[in-house]
């Protein structure tokens, strides 16, 4: 999270409520990224706030391209701006919510937003730039997920998703917040999110660029239908997150351990095996980005990886 700056109001976001003018400096963002690299991190995912809000974002995004798998995310206000500076990234991710542009526009509490993220979408894939649309699954959309994947993937464009879910801690020391419940956007209707996860696995069977796996399918699946949690969190083992400021957390929800520019002295130390035991333990949030984590970073869970979206790899390829 390289800034927590943001432009947009979202209603189901708590970030633009905690704005941070403070943020790592060009010189440093890069040698913390080195630092990562030097590690054996291979996947980078770039986010905010608005990560392209920052006039130094061209520059981090170039050097990051250069050492990881990297993802930039974007609203949708910013990727047209930022053409050259996404080029060599293997995606831009743009998040559309909706197909109607007055219920998107009320999500992002910004007029206008559902046009400019239409138009970033078109205008990336134009210049041949590796972009997909992220919706958030929630109750305000539910009923629309597989019209906006078959949308968008039958003019080539990608789809993976994100999950409508909310900070659950009271925690004051939590590396940061992501968002407090919001009645409107909890998932009430668990039969259809049932339906949902359904439909994209007997999607997926014809369209390769439905960018989600049948195993995270069939996890979202169990948890919505049984209320089981069919999966251990692997925080500080497959995945961990770094704010603005360089401060390290296995994920937002628990506190920051320390400093990036610590992580060579600390990664193997008797403290974070200890906390590794205790994120395995944990619980309390059901962010997607965190479950595909702890699917997929296992030698066994990086071949089903592999074994499902081989045909992504071949959308990268063409591209």
């Amino acid at each position: 999270m390289i800034t927590r700056k943001c432009n947009y109001r979202c209603r189901g976001c708590n970030v633009w409520k905690e704005q941070d003018k403070r943020e790592l400096s060009t010189d440093e963002v890069k040698r913390g990224l080195d630092i990562l690299k030097d590690l054996g991190i291979i996947e980078l995912v770039i986010s905010g706030g608005d990560p392209l809000l920052r006039k130094d974002a061209p520059e981090i995004i170039e050097h990051a391209s250069n050492l990881f798998l990297t993802t930039v995310y974007d609203n949708g206000s910013m990727a047209k701006q930022n053409l050259e500076a996404l080029r060599n990234v293997d995606f831009v991710a743009i998040s559309i919510d909706s197909l109607d542009p007055e219920k998107n526009d009320y999500i992002k509490a910004v007029p206008g937003a559902w046009e400019k993220a239409m138009e970033a979408v078109e205008t990336l894939s134009k210049e041949g730039i590796n972009v997909c649309v992220t919706p958030t699954i929630s109750q305000l959309n539910l009923h629309e997920i597989v019209d906006i994947t078959n949308h968008f993937t039958q003019k080539g464009i990608p789809v993976w998703y994100c999950l409508y879910t909310y900070d659950q801690t009271d925690n004051e020391n939590q590396l940061f917040r992501i968002g407090k419940v919001n009645d409107e956007f909890i998932i009430k209707d668990n039969q259809a999110m049932v339906k949902l996860c359904d439909s994209l696995i007997e999607m997926k069977k014809s369209n390769r660029k439905i960018f989600i796996t049948t195993k995270l399918l069939k996890t979202l699946r169990a948890l919505f239908l049984e209320g089981k949690r069919t999966w251990d969190c692997r925080a500080l083992q497959n995945f961990l997150v770094l704010d603005h400021m360089g401060r390290i957390a296995g994920c937002h929800n628990h506190d920051f351990l320390g400093s990036v520019f610590d992580l060579p002295k600390i990664w193997h130390s008797a403290k974070f095996d200890l906390l590794r035991k205790t994120y395995n333990e944990c619980t309390q949030c059901a962010y997607l980005c965190y479950i595909f984590y702890s699917l997929h970073g296992s030698p066994y869970g990086n071949f089903l990886l592999a074994k499902d979206q081989w045909k992504n790899a071949r959308f990268l390829l063409e591209r």
